[in-house]
């Protein structure tokens, strides 16, 4: 696997588990985890935390997003040019058995049995 492609998912990953801390911490409307933190309302204010989170939410998502962009440039093709999912149906491909069809003869059908002519009873 690329490294740096391995690089990116470690940072986009890091990156979504504090995005998830900060968005817990914010303040909702029926109150949320920011209001435990009373020391640190007291310490900035109410109103500079919630500036300060809500700016590290919007830069943590931009983050997220530019790096997975620049991730999936990193992976689009490899050295040769091929698409990487080209590579893994020929593989696929590759990979099945190829058996010979089989021939098989349709059964035989007989001719729907005809009725005798009724004759006249004289």
């Amino acid at each position: 696997m690329n490294v740096v492609f391995t690089i990116l998912v470690v940072l986009v990953i890091l990156a979504s588990v504090f995005l998830t801390i900060v968005v817990l911490l914010q303040n909702s409307k029926g109150g949320g985890l920011a209001s435990n933190f009373a020391a640190g309302n007291q310490t900035f204010g109410v109103r500079q935390t919630a500036d300060l989170l809500e700016k590290v939410t919007w830069g943590l998502v931009a983050f997220v997003f530019v790096v997975a962009i620049a991730s999936s440039f990193v992976t689009g093709t490899n050295k040769g040019g091929v698409d990487v999912t080209d590579q893994i149906e020929r593989s696929i491909e590759q990979s099945r058995p190829q058996f010979p069809p089989v021939q098989q003869s349709a059964p035989a059908q007989n001719a729907p049995a005809q009725e005798a002519p009724a004759t006249e009873a004289e």
